[in-house]
């Protein structure tokens, strides 16, 4: 068979879109196009990093690359199959082969050899591919649900990596992230957020993520799920800071968009990393508009350090001044004194936990860097107009 026979793409095209029904028998499609091959499986294979590789080569290198896997293909594959690329990068083989799943034990899928052949011939040329194989589908109007299969199977890759090799049914269902197990620690990185710490998001954002990852049990679609609630959940938290709406939703719009796109665990998080330091360094803007560096600097270290006991002293000794100057620097730009811009830090931080949480007052206390809780709840009185009580009643 040709290798750019338009009739075998056609052809492949109604077998995989599953528009085979709305066209004729699958006896009469074979005579019209002249296409005799007898598909049950679908086999995708995806060149790896083949976004980044189309930047780093030539124009002409897309051609090549595709030229080279047909070739690769055609070389490997000893049983008739037909052929379609289904996006950039990824190529479907439609293959007429018998079903195995009732072999006996130790006997191995000769799919499983072809794709390795494919991988090695891929490997030899310096360009590494993943495959995902998909169910046997005896019905030639069912094997569009053998190339669905094929593509949710290489779903782990997100989280893997490259040169793999994906299976239908061998990797497990998996289930959905109980809602409350990963609470605790949204909430945290949301209310470092609000206080603006961007050391503490950064820190709290990456050990998030990769919790989420394995609570998600490595599967890609909840996963991506997850973390885009969580962006929504700061998303709002910053427009209720008083962020400017239009820059952050513009934001927002964008970065989801980008993140849907992104087919790497690890660029994703570095998205997802950088997109939560934005939101902070918004946050902190809004807060403290027209400070000097030095106090800047200041109020990043008081806002990374809240929960413990730091002092003026201790302050003053991160910037590199005397006590004195920093506390009289400090009032003139601020317009409060250090520790009681410190004590605010702490309060805001304070009232997130009694809005989103029930969590006992004295809990807060301890997340906020007070170990006597009547002594925060006089502080959170004062900055606040009323206690943690009624401050939580009024949600």
């Amino acid at each position: 068979m040709a290798p750019h026979d338009p009739a075998q793409l056609a052809f492949s095209h109604y077998l995989i879109s599953g528009t085979l029904v709305h066209e004729g028998e699958f006896t009469e499609l074979q005579e019209r196009f002249g296409v005799f091959v007898h598909p049950q499986v679908v086999v995708v294979v995806s060149i790896d990093r083949y976004p980044d590789l189309t930047l780093q080569n030539s124009a002409d290198w897309p051609l090549e690359i595709g030229q080279k896997l047909i070739a690769v293909v055609y070389a490997c594959v000893d049983v008739p199959f037909t052929w379609i690329w289904t996006e950039a990068g990824v190529l479907a083989l439609l293959v007429e082969t018998q079903d195995v799943t009732g072999a006996g034990p130790g006997a191995e899928d000769p799919l499983l050899i072809m794709a390795r052949k494919v991988q090695a011939g891929m490997q030899k040329l310096g360009v590494s591919v993943s495959i995902g194989i998909g169910g046997y589908h005896a019905a030639p109007e069912d094997l569009h649900l053998s190339f669905q299969e094929a593509i949710r199977a290489m779903h782990g890759r997100f989280f893997q990596g490259n040169q793999l090799i994906f299976q239908h049914g061998v990797n497990a269902d998996l289930s959905e992230v109980p809602a409350q197990e990963l609470a605790a620690d949204r909430t945290e990185l949301v209310a470092l957020l609000c206080i603006g710490d961007e050391p503490g998001v950064t820190t709290r954002m990456r050990a998030l993520l990769d919790r989420m990852a394995e609570a998600c049990h490595y599967n890609e679609d909840v996963f991506k799920g997850q973390v885009l609630d969580l962006i929504t959940m700061m998303s709002r938290s910053v427009l209720d800071m008083g962020v400017s709406a239009a820059r952050i939703l513009s934001k927002n719009a964008e970065f989801t968009h980008e993140l849907y796109a992104t087919i790497r665990y690890d660029k994703f998080v570095r998205k997802v990393m950088d997109y939560a330091v934005w939101l902070t360094r918004q946050v902190g803007e809004t807060a403290t508009p027209d400070v000097s560096p030095v106090i800047r600097d200041a109020i990043r270290f008081m806002k990374q350090h809240h929960r413990e006991n730091i002092t003026l002293v201790d302050v003053a000794r991160h910037c590199c001044m005397s006590k004195y100057y920093l506390s009289h620097l400090f009032k003139k730009e601020v317009g409060m004194g250090v520790i009681e811009y410190l004590n605010s830090i702490r309060v805001d931080k304070a009232a997130f936990y009694v809005q989103t949480t029930d969590l006992p007052i004295q809990q807060i206390a301890t997340l906020v860097g007070f170990d006597d809780a009547n002594y925060f709840s006089r502080l959170f009185r004062r900055y606040m107009n009323c206690s943690p009580t009624v401050y939580r009643t009024a949600r």
